[in-house]
């Protein structure tokens, strides 16, 4: 990382990281539904530890659940000292995309394979974080709707 990524103290700024997690992540949305995607939810970014000045990032994602036109994406983020190897891990998010068509429009996904225990146990995370997603949404939206009729 940069001069012009960190702050006073040689730490780089977390929107920066995050920008670099969500172009991650919706390169891995694009590979695998082969059209546009949009960013609809960021989840649980955590910021475990300092990525400083001279530091090599290296940012993984990995599609864990598909829905209809929805993907979940979870983003790894690491940080190599090139002077002596030490490799931290920094951070962990969970980006959800939706894919579109030309129009704007949500367009269907391909279904996710799942083989693997892990890849299995991953899936069935991602389809009960986006269960509460659609609680949090239904929720929000309701306490909207009430505090306009009371305006």
């Amino acid at each position: 990382m940069n001069p012009e990524h960190a702050n006073a103290l040689g730490n780089v700024h977390g929107g920066v990281v995050m920008k670099l997690a969500d172009e991650a992540a919706a390169l891995a949305a694009m590979r695998h539904s082969r059209s546009p995607v949009v960013t609809v939810a960021i989840d649980s970014m955590t910021f475990e530890e300092p990525i400083y000045v001279g530091n090599l990032v290296t940012l993984t994602a990995e599609l864990t659940y598909t829905g209809r036109t929805s993907m979940e994406i979870r983003v790894t983020v690491t940080a190599e000292d090139p002077l002596t190897g030490s490799v931290v891990h920094t951070n962990r998010a969970y980006f959800v995309f939706v894919a579109i068509d030309r129009q704007g429009h949500p367009h269907p996904v391909p279904p996710l394979c799942v083989e693997t225990p892990e890849e299995q146990l991953r899936f069935q995370q991602g389809q009960e974080r986006q269960a509460q997603r659609k609680q949090r949404h239904q929720r929000d939206l309701a306490e909207r709707q009430q505090t306009n009729s009371e305006s």
